[in-house]
């Protein structure tokens, strides 16, 4: 049963129906990115759902209320979510998947590289590990005289889409997920679950400085890339969609050990 939502951005929770798994308990985690809400991942968790599989996409502290509350959370205080989420998973499943849009990407290979093989799978749909922007390297200094700089929420080629995110990035907050970068992409190689990694070749976010990164350094030579074409950003609510919902119900049920796709 799915837990009611008081409102568009609320965290979802359903329970795992293993009658449609073939009597086994499949978790999945899907986590939001930066700014966003668990409006960005509810219909790729409602789909997974429906398939059986038990799902949880936590609210990120600081997200769904405002931009100036985002700027007194750091990096550890969403990471420290995401570990609740798995671990609450993984004491009522026999395997549990995450997967995660942006910097909730981010969050999934770092949980990945802590747990280890202790993950059965990890999707990521257009993660930020890295960037080229130029203007990151005042961030240290910005963030004390600038509090926001404007939206990168709501990046989608659909039109009539929303995502439901803030309408400022808050400095300080974003500073700590950069700094936090550098160090996941040194742990990477403790990633060594299989991997499904999604890209929309047009994102106006995330440029293409991450892929090579994650390709390069995940342990795992399980790799899946697939291609979202018609998509921007935030494509779990884009054009591409549908493919997300189908690739990832298929890789779920292969590291699942499911036999089939669900």
């Amino acid at each position: 049963m799915a837990t009611a939502p008081d409102s568009p951005t609320s965290p979802l929770i359903v329970a795992a129906r293993p009658e449609l798994t073939g009597g086994r308990r499949v978790g999945v985690l899907l986590s939001h990115g930066f700014t966003g809400s668990p409006f960005s991942m509810r219909p790729w968790g409602e789909h997974l759902a429906a398939l059986g599989y038990g799902v949880r996409v936590p609210l990120l502290p600081g997200h769904a209320t405002s931009w100036q509350d985002l700027n007194r959370h750091r990096w550890a205080d969403w990471s420290g979510e995401v570990r609740r989420a798995y671990d609450a998973l993984r004491a009522e499943h026999d395997v549990v998947v995450a997967g995660g849009l942006s910097m909730g990407g981010a969050l999934v290979l770092r949980l990945a590289a802590d747990v280890g093989a202790d993950l059965a799978g990890v999707m990521v749909v257009n993660p930020a590990l890295a960037t080229r922007r130029l203007d990151v390297k005042l961030l240290p200094v910005l963030k004390h005289v600038v509090a926001s700089f404007p939206a990168i929420a709501g990046d989608i080629k659909k039109p009539g889409v929303v995502e439901h995110g803030y309408d400022r990035t808050p400095l300080k907050a974003v500073h700590s997920m950069m700094q936090a970068w550098p160090r996941l992409v040194t742990d990477l190689g403790g990633v060594t679950s299989p991997l499904l990694y999604f890209r929309s070749p047009e994102d106006h976010v995330v440029d293409d400085s991450t892929e090579p990164l994650v390709m390069r350094g995940v342990a795992t030579t399980d790799i899946t890339r697939v291609e979202l074409p018609d998509s921007y950003h935030v494509a779990t609510l884009d054009n591409d969609a549908a493919r997300i919902h189908e690739e990832s119900a298929a890789f779920i049920a292969r590291v699942a050990g499911l036999g089939t796709s669900a």
